[in-house]
């Protein structure tokens, strides 16, 4: 049995003391809260990463160490679960890049503990400049379900999230597919009209991804896409709040439209984690990090080339901006995604999960010190 874990709930307040039994929180016990200065929480749960400190999931040639090596980076800022996220390519790419994670799950049971499946962000996407975003048009296509179910059998079984316009051919019918395999559907790099949207969340959409980015510079008032699923009851929202993809104001509205139903994501390339700099995308070609943290075009500096913030950074940024307290904003980062996810019972609870952050926060800046993943401390490293 090892030592309690002692500190001050991330929700309540309130000192705990947590005993852990194997790999399991066996008892929850009250204690008073003077002199305790860290705080546990729930691991963070981040449904979309593209890559991180200089490793990216979609290069074409990502090996199982490198994805192992992004797993433990990612624990020193407090992610415990994460979806590696694949962005529209060629077939063969998607698959060797599927093939990989795979074998580095199937290598290290940490490893596997922490990739909680793989989200599939295309190819079955809007081909319109906006909504496609970064996405390469050669290899925007309509939903091929024998093809899904190809990368399905590769991933074996792995597949946990789905991407996709409900506008494009054969959507509907694709969206039924998935959901009744369990593979969870979210709208996103759309240009969809609003009767679209309706019937995606008819056939089991439940999410909107990344909502407010990757869309028309310019929109109708009324009636467009992001109204539309903003008004859906049932449609969750991932939200980017790395305080340079939307404006405090539009996410202080989805938030309050959105309360229960909100997660954050950081979509972070591998850019994320790296000093400031100039660097070269195969995507976007010469990009610039900024001091601040905002990467973008290096010949259209008004152009965002992705996030380069952890998940950990867009609490900080609610928080710090005075849009919802630090309760609320963990909670988006780590419970929800669980929870939007169909996972449920994840927190800090008797018989629960033992992943958990400990952390600080001074000046404003959320500080990790510990990171434990299925029981197991996996930051600071022991060895």
């Amino acid at each position: 049995m090892q030592a309690p874990l002692r500190g001050i709930h991330f929700e309540s307040g309130k000192g705990v003391e947590i005993h852990i039994e194997n790999g399991t929180i066996s008892k929850l016990v009250d204690i008073p809260s003077e002199g305790l200065s860290h705080r546990i929480a729930p691991g963070l749960v981040d449904l979309q990463v593209n890559g991180y400190k200089g490793i990216d999931f979609n290069s074409g040639d990502i090996t199982k160490e490198e994805v192992a090596k992004v797993v433990q980076c990612l624990w020193e800022v407090g992610v415990t679960t994460f979806y590696p996220t694949l962005i529209t390519n060629s077939d063969d790419t998607i698959s060797r890049a599927i093939e990989t994670i795979v074998a580095a799950c199937e290598e290290d049971k940490l490893v596997n503990d922490s990739i909680g499946g793989i989200h599939l962000e295309g190819p079955f996407l809007s081909a319109e400049e906006g909504p496609r975003g970064a996405h390469p048009l050669e290899h925007i296509k309509n939903p091929d379900w024998e093809l899904f179910k190809a990368w399905q059998e590769c991933a074996k079984g792995r597949i946990k999230l789905m991407t996709l316009a409900p506008e494009r051919e054969g959507a509907y019918d694709f969206i039924k597919k998935c959901t009744a395999s369990g593979v969870l559907v979210s709208l996103g790099h759309t240009a969809a009209t609003p009767e679209q949207i309706k019937n995606a969340v008819v056939a089991g959409a439940r999410m909107s991804t990344h909502l407010g980015n990757a869309a028309h510079l310019n929109l109708p008032r009324h009636p467009n896409y992001i109204w539309e699923q903003l008004a859906s009851d049932d449609l969750w929202i991932s939200l980017i709040a790395d305080g340079f993809h939307l404006p405090e104001s539009v996410l202080k509205v989805f938030m309050k439209v959105k309360p229960g139903k909100s997660v954050l994501v950081s979509d972070c390339t591998q850019f994320a984690g790296l000093p400031p700099g100039t660097y070269t995308s195969h995507i976007g070609g010469a990009i610039e990090l900024g001091k601040e943290g905002r990467l973008f075009m290096k010949k259209s500096p008004s152009l965002l080339a992705g996030s380069a913030q952890s998940l950990v950074h867009c609490v900080d940024h609610l928080v710090n901006s005075d849009l919802v307290p630090l309760s609320v904003a963990w909670r988006m980062a780590s419970i929800k995604p669980m929870e939007v996810m169909n996972i449920e019972g994840y927190g800090i609870s008797e018989n629960g999960k033992v992943d958990l952050v400990v952390f600080e926060r001074r000046s404003n800046k959320i500080q990790i010190v510990q990171t434990i993943k299925s029981g197991k401390v996996v930051y600071p490293s022991s060895s």
